[in-house]
């Protein structure tokens, strides 16, 4: 992503998202749109518009964030060390836009591989099934056939 829309895409951004993407800030737990969201869809960078989850993958972790098992590309996304505030975890970022999205755990469901990415919904937008392709992620529609 070329620095000019990326400066573009951050204008646009609400505080709470400039927060949490731009200064590896973190929401209120509960109090976020996606914690609690059940359709199906898409979720992506709300900067850079990449793809980075999709609600199949998401579960109820009771963290207060929306939660999921994997990404659905890992090369949209990077992890690395985040020693901040004293603790030992794992930031997970945007690759095109370098966003921060959230953290990476190892206390995830077993049954779905035992990861828990701990995500802020202000880093994500949600695209429902049903406007994939009007929104240019029509390639997505086949994870979402025979549902």
């Amino acid at each position: 992503m070329n620095n000019t829309l990326k400066e573009k895409a951050i204008s646009r951004l609400t505080p709470m998202q400039y927060y949490v993407t731009q200064q590896n800030g973190t929401e209120p737990p509960h109090e976020n749109e996606f914690n609690d969201n059940h359709q199906e869809g898409l979720y992506v960078d709300v900067v850079s518009g990449e793809p980075l989850f999709t609600s199949f993958d998401k579960f109820d972790s009771g963290c207060g964030w929306p939660s999921f098992s994997k990404s659905i590309n890992n090369d949209n996304i990077i992890e690395k060390a985040d020693h901040s505030h004293g603790m030992n975890r794992v930031e997970v970022r945007s690759t095109k836009a370098d966003s921060h999205l959230g953290h990476v755990f190892n206390d995830g469901p077993k049954a779905l591989g035992g990861l828990r990415y701990c995500i802020n919904s202000a880093a994500l937008r949600f695209i429902p099934t049903e406007e994939l392709e009007s929104a240019g992620y029509g390639q997505y529609l086949k994870l979402f056939k025979n549902t």
